[in-house]
């Protein structure tokens, strides 16, 4: 088993980086597999919506063909869980952590689901507010591409400024403990009914609006 954990922070070894590492920490304990990517200081293109993925179904971006998205794409199509954490800029992810999702999960989405059924888990780092949005837009990413949310004992929203302060958050430091063990207990859950419970038959989407 394999999580792969997205660092949407500009900083290596700032408070998101380090966040995630608690998180990781729990699952690294069931023997499970784990790897942490920062992306927060890549130069990477927003969505421009030519759908040319859904043409091409190769499971890449076709209009940005080199950067760290179709860099990643094979690693979160074979992972079974991705955790994504990200600073919280004006209520909101950061934008370059935008960027990523738009185009990878996009691309997932229009190759027959790449990411469907596998596990995902959220956290934001604050330094006041804000920090609910952000979690809620992270967290809107796993459920319309069909992926299981493992939660934590609250929504994850960690404080500090600097790099360190958020340990001095002990009940965010809790939240993020809990929600990696809930991580670890899903994926070994999934590992145990493999091959003995039939995963969900895929729907094909529909598309509508209601515009009149």
């Amino acid at each position: 088993m394999k999580v792969i954990a997205i660092n949407g922070s500009p900083k290596s070894d700032g408070n998101t980086a380090q966040a995630l590492q608690v998180l990781l920490g729990e699952v690294q304990k069931k023997n499970i597999e784990t790897e942490l990517v920062t992306i927060g200081n890549k130069m990477i293109h927003g969505c421009i919506g030519c759908g040319k993925c859904r043409e091409a179904q190769n499971g890449t971006c076709v209009a940005f063909p080199n950067d760290v998205v179709n860099e990643l794409m094979p690693k979160l199509t074979a992972a079974d869980a991705i955790v994504l954490g990200s600073p919280t800029y004006f209520a909101g992810i950061n934008g370059t952590m935008k960027s990523f999702l738009d185009r990878a999960f996009f691309v997932a989405l229009g190759n027959n689901g790449l990411f469907r059924l596998k596990f995902g888990a959220a956290l934001v780092v604050l330094r006041r507010g804000g920090g609910t949005a952000a979690f809620d837009e992270l967290n809107k990413y796993f459920q319309i591409a069909e992926m299981t949310i493992a939660s934590g004992s609250y929504w994850s929203a960690i404080h500090g400024r600097t790099p360190g302060e958020l340990n001095q958050d002990l009940e965010g430091l809790r939240m993020l403990r809990v929600q990696g063990r809930n991580l670890a207990y899903l994926l070994q859950l999934a590992e145990h009914g493999r091959g003995h419970v039939p995963l969900p038959e895929r729907e094909e989407p529909v598309a509508t609006n209601f515009v009149r």
